[in-house]
């Protein structure tokens, strides 16, 4: 392992507090923080609970916070309302976070907004380490044992256990200690600029629009192919999700997929039907059995089924390459084998060398002239950052050159 000297030679199990934390919950106490917080120095280390699989909203429930020379602060978001005073204070310092692209949104909800960012959980993909949660790449750098046994609570709770606030704490406390190691293994890998690029990038990626069907998340309903049964999935799941919007609800805790799934294959032919349908649980299965009823009802009555075509902006399944686009396949299938050894090389996994779906659209519509240079190109104008582009362009360019060889050997194989 890179990290074998920064490891302990045993095990440390953090001390934990006598006392129990105390979680901020008012505007008074808030803005006596923000005092405190403006007093230490250095990184920001932030962090934020939801209650996602709970709640429909991804709201922060905790925001945890600690700075050297400041302590740590676990803030309570809803009665304090906007953040804003504190994102002014510390938004021009460097924050930590540990898998920042799920915090982010809830963060900007409540005013916090950083501009600069360093990922642990990113930076331990980057240093290649072999497993980057929390704390696993804790144990591994700062030789600590960090249990996790609340990473799936209900951050809703109130009032939050004891030893939900000290598993919270911890999140941030050992942070900045991480960051620092990971500067240095960053540094001595020649990675501290691709870090920032990624960081950045972090930043700056904008919100996935809503989608135009979001019900066809629906797990298995691609299975589905009448175009009654697939109204039906439609309206069983807009059902939910208003249901779930307005009482704060995650859907899958009233109805869950396969439930409405199987309502919806089924077609019931009335709602007793429906009620005696072993396969149709949840808690709100029987209580709101009306809503499900009419959703139905509404489905088989539709004049406007969902179209069940592809979009024309999305690619095939790469599993039907071979027999729809061989070229294409044959320079997938190429490109990601010279991908993969760079990335074993440089130990960097493949999906942080380049985006997945950036070299299927490559691989499928390439430049006319295939060169370093147009593969270059196309990878820029398609988002990629520039260090991917100098570490992967040359490569993708040799392997798309050497695929149509590839598939010609095939044939004579084959013949």
């Amino acid at each position: 392992m890179v990290t074998d000297a920064l490891v302990t030679d045993a095990l440390r199990t953090p001390v934990l507090p006598t006392t129990p934390y105390d979680v901020i919950d008012t505007r008074e106490g808030y803005l006596a923080a923000v005092e405190l917080i403006a007093a230490g120095t250095g990184p920001i280390a932030i962090d934020a609970e939801r209650a996602s699989g709970f709640k429909y909203s991804q709201r922060a429930y905790l925001i945890q916070l600690y700075r050297r020379g400041a302590g740590t602060f676990l803030f309570d978001p809803p009665p304090i309302g906007s953040f804003a005073e504190l994102s002014e204070l510390i938004s021009r310092h460097e924050w930590v976070l540990h898998a920042a692209s799920q915090d982010l949104a809830c963060l900007r909800e409540v005013d916090l907004a950083p501009t600069v960012i360093f990922d642990t959980e990113l930076a331990a993909r980057l240093l290649g380490l072999p497993r980057v949660g929390l704390g696993t790449v804790v144990e591994e750098l700062l030789g600590i044992h960090l249990a996790k046994e609340h990473s799936a609570a209900d951050w809703s709770t109130r009032p939050l256990p004891a030893s939900w606030l000290t598993y919270a704490a911890l999140d941030v406390e050992l942070l900045i200690d991480l960051r620092d190691a990971m500067v240095e293994l960053l540094t001595e890998q020649g990675k501290t600029e691709i870090a920032r690029q990624e960081f950045q990038a972090t930043l700056d990626k904008e919100a996935k629009p809503p989608l135009a069907d979001p019900w066809r998340r629906l797990s298995g309903v691609s299975a589905l192919r009448g175009a009654k049964n697939l109204a039906a999935a439609r309206e069983l799941w807009l059902a939910r999700d208003e249901l779930a919007r307005s009482t704060d609800v995650a859907p899958g805790r009233l109805v869950p997929d396969l439930s409405l799934m199987a309502a919806a294959r089924a077609l019931p032919e009335s709602k007793r039907d429906l009620a005696a349908m072993r396969e149709f649980t949840g808690r709100a299965s029987r209580s709101e059995l009306d809503r499900w009823w009419n959703a139905i009802e509404v489905g088989r009555a539709s004049t406007t089924p969902p179209v069940t075509t592809r979009s024309a902006d999305t690619l095939p399944p790469p599993r039907s390459w071979s027999d729809r686009n061989p070229e294409a396949d044959a320079r997938l299938k190429a490109a990601r084998q010279a991908l993969l050894a760079l990335g074993e090389e440089h130990r960097i996994p493949l999906e942080n060398l380049l985006t997945p779906e950036l070299l299927r659209r490559l691989a499928w519509s390439p430049p006319v002239v295939v060169s370093a240079e147009s593969v270059a190109t196309s990878l820029t104008v398609a988002g990629a950052r520039p260090w991917q582009v100098e570490l992967t362009a040359q490569s993708i360019a040799q392997a798309f050159v050497d695929a149509p060889q590839h598939v010609a050997d095939d044939v004579d194989t084959e013949s």
